[in-house]
């Protein structure tokens, strides 16, 4: 009865560490939550097998590939992120592409009596009061990056800067705004999109920011033979409908 049970913790070992070295383990930005988990559903229902997403700040995801993370594909919701990754050697050449493009939209809570908002400094003070405006952090997270970049251009970060609330990724953000803990936001459009706990009040002009851009590529350290095939589908008719139905632009391949 012994060696049985030995026997079976042996082979239970063995099936775990070969399912664990076949999943397809992929780095992606945290807006891409809700289109990425529906494609890769996708994909798995038609044979491709399993995929493991772990979402967070681009460029903090970045940092750990670098540092040696065991990630297949990186997904980034911005090219400086994606930069990062290549100059720490952890991109396999010849495998980056960009695939989405996005918006930003101010958004407030589904109950605020706001429901457009003027991009205006009269209009976003009134709106803040001795409230805070969430999104993420302006110097290492791309939503704040391009947030911080539009206030800029609009005149308005001397009016925003004070009454900042900054998070480590968008969906955070969006979480701060959703449960009235922040009365405004600045978040892509497609996190607007998939929480109904918040509205759209303004959307932000794509000129007053760099151009929103979602790379992906493979990692210098992957031997998985399925993330080419992981982004081949990403990139077919099927996965592209996923996305734009979660408002994504899709870049023409």
């Amino acid at each position: 009865m012994r060696r049985l049970v030995i026997l079976f913790v042996a082979l239970l070992a063995f099936a775990t560490t070969t399912f664990a070295a076949d999943r397809l383990v992929v780095f992606a930005a945290a807006s891409l939550k809700t289109a990425l988990d529906a494609a890769a559903g996708a994909y798995r229902a038609g044979g491709g097998g399993e995929v493991a997403i772990s979402y967070g700040g681009s460029l903090g995801l970045a940092r750990q590939i670098v540092a040696g993370a065991p990630a297949d594909i990186f997904a980034s919701a911005d090219e400086e992120s994606m930069d990062e990754a290549i100059k720490g050697g952890a991109i396999r050449a010849g495998t980056r592409f960009d695939l989405l493009n996005n918006r930003l939209v101010v958004v407030a809570p589904k109950s605020s009596a706001i429901e457009t908002l003027a991009l205006d400094r009269e209009a976003l003070a009134k709106a803040i009061g001795d409230g805070r405006l969430a999104t993420g952090e302006v110097d290492t997270v791309p939503i704040g990056r391009y947030a911080k970049a539009s206030l800029i251009k609009l005149g308005l970060w001397e009016v925003v800067e004070p009454h900042l609330a900054m998070t480590d990724n968008v969906r955070a953000a969006l979480a701060f705004v959703a449960r009235g803990e922040a009365r405004l936001g600045i978040v892509y459009a497609t996190d607007a999109a998939a929480e109904p706990g918040v509205k759209i009040v303004a959307t932000i002009p794509d000129d007053t920011h760099p151009p929103i851009t979602y790379p992906y590529a493979i990692t210098a350290a992957s031997h998985n033979e399925s993330a080419a095939r992981f982004l081949e589908f990403l990139k077919s008719p099927a996965a592209r409908e996923i996305f734009k139905a979660q408002g994504f632009g899709v870049i023409p391949p």
